[in-house]
C-alpha cells in the first residue's frame, strides 16, 4: 500500500490528513475519525487495515485548530486543550474538505464510508445526520444521548434527519456511556429514515477496539471489525 500525510486546505486553515491506499483494486473510500487522543499510531494503523481490506482510507487531523498533535492515553488532562476552537460546525468543515479530497480521487459520496472511535464515534453520527454518505459506523461514541462537552450537543433527538445508514457498537462495561443511554438511542433509532443498528458487547468496556489500550477486548474488537466491513459492503456503492 501507499501511505502519506498531506495538507488539505479548509476554510479554517490547513489540516493534515493521513492517507493509506491499496496498490491494487479499490472498492471504496473510508474516512477514519480519530479518538479524543488525535490521529496517533493506532488511528494510522486502522487506516492501513482498511487499505489492506481494499479501501482508500484517510484520517483527518481534527485538532489542527489548536496546533494539532496527540495526547497519551494515560493523561486525559492533555486532551482538553486539543479541543480548543473545535465544534460541530468545524468538524463538518473538516469532513467536507476530506470528502472533496476523495471526490478528486474519483469517489462519489455513495462510495464513501466513515468509521470513528470514542469522540469519533459521535462524529460519525453527526456526519450521518448532516451528510449523505454510503455508510457510517461508530465505535463507543459518547455524547450522542447525554452531552459531555459544552460545544458538542446531544444528537439523539435528531434521528429523523439521518441521511446515512449508521451502525453503533458499544460495550456494556463502558463507564462513560451507560447502557441506559445505548438503549435510549436504540429506541430513538426506530424512527430513523435509513437503516440503523445497535450492537452491545456485554464484556467490553470503552476503547475495546484499540489494541494500545488496557480496555482492548480481542473478541469484541474482531466482531466489531467484521461487522464494520460487512456494513460497508452492504451499504456503500461499489462504483465511483
Amino acid at each position: 500500500m501507499d501511505t502519506r500525510t498531506i495538507e488539505l486546505d479548509t476554510t479554517h486553515g490547513q489540516m493534515p490528513l493521513y492517507e493509506a491506499r491499496p496498490v491494487s483494486d479499490t472498492r471504496g473510500a473510508v474516512i477514519v475519525v480519530q479518538e479524543a487522543f488525535g490521529v496517533n499510531s493506532y488511528i494510522e494503523d486502522v487506516a492501513r487495515r482498511f487499505a489492506d481490506a481494499g479501501y482508500h482510507a484517510v484520517a483527518p487531523h481534527l485538532f489542527h485548530r489548536s496546533g494539532g498533535g496527540t495526547a497519551p492515553y494515560d493523561d486525559f488532562a492533555k486532551v482538553i486543550p486539543l479541543y480548543e476552537h473545535l465544534d460541530d460546525d468545524g468538524i463538518l468543515v473538516d469532513i467536507d474538505a476530506t470528502r472533496e479530497h476523495l471526490h478528486a480521487a474519483g469517489w462519489g459520496d455513495s462510495a464513501v464510508g466513515t468509521v470513528g472511535f470514542c469522540f469519533g464515534g459521535r462524529v460519525t453520527f453527526l456526519v450521518a445526520l448532516r451528510r449523505r454518505l454510503g455508510a457510517a459506523v461508530g465505535f463507543y461514541g459518547g455524547g450522542i444521548v447525554t452531552q459531555r462537552f459544552p460545544q458538542f450537543p446531544p444528537l439523539a433527538d435528531e434521528v429523523s434527519k439521518l441521511q446515512t445508514p449508521w451502525l453503533g457498537l458499544f460495550g456494556d462495561r463502558d463507564q462513560s456511556i451507560p447502557v441506559e443511554d445505548v438503549e435510549q438511542l436504540r429506541d430513538a433509532l426506530t424512527s430513523a429514515p435509513v437503516t440503523t443498528e445497535i450492537v452491545r458487547y456485554p464484556e467490553a468496556g470503552h476503547g475495546f477496539h484499540c489494541d494500545q489500550r488496557d480496555a482492548f477486548d480481542e473478541t469484541a474488537a474482531k466482531d466489531g471489525w467484521n461487522r464494520t466491513l460487512a456494513w460497508f459492503e452492504t451499504h456503500m456503492a461499489a462504483t465511483t
